[in-house]
């Protein structure tokens, strides 16, 4: 029997909640005010910028117009899309095999997929970046993506999902004459659509915001990711003294992936929920 909460404790793990929350959300609260504020009084104020229509206009139109910003959007869209695209291609069938197959070695991939999980993607930096370089791939889409189009995170993910995933439909499906592959992308993906959801957030965001490799293929100003971008524009021209522009380019990079979460949170939450095992 499961004993409720006494009003008093609800109250306070409530109170100790919306605390963390204020915490954390407060950053962005001042990233969007300032965003707005006349660059002579974001620091002038109280502990809030106080936005202007006018200082609005001026900070989003630097934004826009000093840097290629748009640019750079455009470029995290379509690098986010086509590694979540390729990794998905790859993660359905590896972790439908490692869920659902019996063949020799199946322990010790797993074993593998595991300790992937534990190696940090600087590890195997120097020998990617020598291997696009050779082939004349730096500064281009291909060294932004190929290296991450195995995902371990998603072949795991996947695998969890799809061990609750009951026998008796695929061994139907079996006697139908679905082949392995039809399950895993014709049965096994629409059932998987939480888990999906939830890896594509978790893509998306990691590689939207990524700093470290686009710094390290990338030279070009128009081959350049969001995050990388406004650090460009910190350092080139007077972008660094500009705090209400910076902040209004911090509002444009972050909105789509606030509206994303926001769009996809119940299938987020029910993605982690649903693949625990």
């Amino acid at each position: 029997m499961i004993l409720a909460k006494p009003p008093v404790s609800r109250t306070a793990s409530h109170a100790v909640l919306l605390s963390g929350a204020i915490i954390m959300v407060f950053p962005f609260i001042w990233m969007v005010l300032a965003s707005g504020t006349p660059e002579s009084e974001i620091f002038n104020g109280g502990l809030l910028p106080v936005p202007t229509l006018a200082g609005t206009a001026q900070n989003y139109g630097a934004a826009l117009t000093a840097i290629p910003l748009l640019r750079f959007m455009a470029n995290g869209f379509v690098v986010c899309l086509a590694i979540l695209t390729l990794q998905i291609a790859v993660a359905i069938p590896c972790g439908y095999a490692l869920a659902k197959l019996s063949f020799p070695g199946r322990p010790l991939l797993l074993g593998a997929v595991l300790l992937g999980l534990l190696v940090p993607v600087q590890i195997p930096t120097i020998p990617i970046y020598v291997a696009l370089a050779k082939s004349g791939l730096l500064d281009t889409y291909p060294s932004l993506i190929l290296p991450w189009i195995i995902s371990v995170f998603a072949i795991f993910l996947f695998r969890q999902f799809f061990v609750t995933f009951p026998d008796e439909v695929l061994d139907a499906a079996r006697l139908d004459g679905f082949s392995e592959l039809s399950i895993a992308w014709r049965i096994m993906l629409p059932a998987a659509w939480p888990a999906v959801a939830s890896f594509s957030i978790f893509s998306i965001v990691a590689h939207w915001n990524d700093l470290y490799w686009p710094l390290v293929v990338t030279t070009n100003p128009d081959m350049m990711m969001p995050s990388l971008g406004i650090a460009y524009f910190r350092q080139a021209g007077d972008g660094g003294g500009q705090v209400g522009a910076l902040m209004a380019g911090g509002v444009i990079v972050t909105a789509p992936l606030a509206a994303l979460f926001l769009s996809m949170q119940r299938h987020f939450i029910r993605g982690l929920v649903v693949g625990r095992h």
